[in-house]
């Protein structure tokens, strides 16, 4: 059963509901769908933008600093960082949350950390979730800043309304990684740290693997954005570009079909979730271990 005084201290943006509410999400027991029906009625109405990016490219660094600059616009701002985890203890160092303290103490920014819990596409699996909760509470902007595993990271595009990848001169071979995923989910490109050597070069790259792809005259143009995030350079300008995305996705009526295509997609993760946990019970797992005992007898016999 839920607590209806804890939803409705939600919505009055009551920071200690926030968090026990993301909390009991996270915890997947069998109130988490009751407390995310109560909330959805609410949601829909922030921004979601997505960061994402190899590690050391500064994701952190531009959260913080687009984070200041929404606050200084009279923004209500939620981020969502995503830290890897332990595979030996399951546990997180949940560093994003530490590179912060500068804004976090700020009554209009809420930040949660999360763990990735094994998950392989950059976000948490309650990500999605933790996001519904803040929109919920008001929060104008919702920023998802994901682990930094490199070409995996996809659910972001699902996930997130402006999908921002974040590059530095060093990140590699452009053209090489042009061809994975993570290249292909962009709505533009970040090269941040363009001070250093081979910044040049490594915007020429990504412009012309840019110009060279075949895009329809109507569809979105990626367009890359020099910046040291550390000197607060080019900020503006990523907010700009924003801007230009969210526009041009209300002019070409594409906001309401991608956020129709991640409501899609994330039912069907609810549908594999809720057949995966069924499948693997009790029941399951013994059946599975009285199966596994043959399977391997039969395969050692010609070996012993």
């Amino acid at each position: 059963m839920i607590n209806n005084k804890l939803i409705e201290n939600l919505f009055n943006k009551d920071r200690r509901s926030i968090a026990r509410v993301i909390s009991i999400i996270e915890s997947d027991n069998q109130h988490t769908s009751e407390y995310l029906k109560e909330i959805y009625s609410k949601t829909g109405n922030a921004y979601r933008i997505g960061i994402t990016g190899p590690p050391g490219a500064g994701k952190s660094t531009i959260t913080n600093q687009l984070t200041k600059y929404f606050l200084s616009d009279n923004k209500k701002i939620g981020i969502i960082a995503v830290d890897p985890t332990s595979p030996f203890t399951g546990g997180a160092l949940l560093g994003d949350r530490i590179r912060m303290t500068d804004i976090g103490m700020n009554d209009n920014v809420f930040i949660r950390s999360m763990a990735t819990r094994g998950s392989l596409g950059g976000l948490s699996k309650k990500a999605v979730d933790a996001a519904d909760v803040l929109d919920a509470a008001g929060f104008d902007i919702i920023i998802l800043e994901t682990v930094g595993v490199g070409q995996s990271e996809l659910d972001i595009a699902s996930a997130a309304d402006t999908t921002i990848v974040v590059l530095v001169p060093e990140s590699g071979d452009s053209v090489q990684a042009m061809k994975a995923g993570l290249m292909e989910i962009a709505d533009f490109f970040v090269l941040n740290k363009s001070e250093r050597p081979g910044a040049h070069q490594a915007y020429t790259a990504l412009q012309t693997i840019l110009l060279i792809k075949d895009r329809d005259e109507n569809s979105w143009k990626p367009d890359i954005i020099k910046t040291v995030a550390s000197e607060n350079k080019g900020i503006d300008e990523i907010v700009k570009e924003i801007e230009r995305h969210k526009l041009f996705m209300k002019d070409k009526n594409l906001f309401f079909t991608k956020r129709e295509n991640q409501a899609r997609v994330r039912i069907k993760e609810i549908v594999e979730h809720k057949l995966k946990d069924e499948l693997w019970s009790k029941s399951g797992e013994k059946s599975l271990n009285d199966s596994l005992q043959k399977v391997i007898l039969g395969n050692c016999h010609r070996i012993i």
